[in-house]
């Protein structure tokens, strides 16, 4: 799996965020069946101002999120990789090949604040913000109760395979 990961903050994270933004994204997409070995990710780490123009300008929502998603493919059903010809030309990478499964964007300034409103590590937060936005980019979402509990289910399997707990 192809990662282009920029950190446009000065944050220091006190670990290794681009490596553990990999182990999740990998973890992620492997448990829901995305072609890991021909595909790639986009991810950026920037603050509440940043995401707040970003989330105007593409969602226009003039304010701050912890998290955005932008799925580069229109799924018929979650986790559904299956690329129609028609649509190749839209969801890979003409270069390479790989499969293009969309950006997410990381506030690092919520990653801290929301880290120690709900009492976990700064690790755990940037965790559990990248596996959701990665079931995003597999095509959940969490628009009613019962998608909701599925996709939310979802992240804490994630995050309890890789050891990421609520207590670390």
């Amino acid at each position: 799996m192809t990662f282009y990961i920029e950190n446009e903050t000065e944050e220091d994270f006190g670990f290794d965020e681009s490596g553990l933004i990999r182990t999740v994204c990998l973890e992620a997409f492997s448990s829901e069946g995305a072609p890991v070995d021909n595909a790639s990710v986009n991810v950026l780490i920037t603050d509440s101002e940043g995401i707040r123009q970003l989330n105007r300008d593409y969602r226009g929502i003039d304010s701050p999120t912890d998290v955005l998603s932008f799925p580069n493919i229109d799924f018929e059903r979650p986790s559904d990789f299956t690329v129609p010809d028609e649509r190749k030309a839209d969801y890979t990478d003409p270069e390479t090949g790989e499969l293009l499964l969309g950006d997410i964007i990381l506030n690092a300034d919520r990653i801290f604040s929301q880290a120690e409103d709900f009492g976990h590590s700064i690790k755990r937060e940037m965790a559990f913000l990248t596996a959701h936005s990665c079931l995003h980019l597999c095509g959940y979402d969490h628009m009613t109760p019962d998608e909701e509990k599925d996709m939310f289910s979802r992240q804490e399997n994630i995050l309890d395979r890789l050891g990421i707990t609520r207590g670390n």
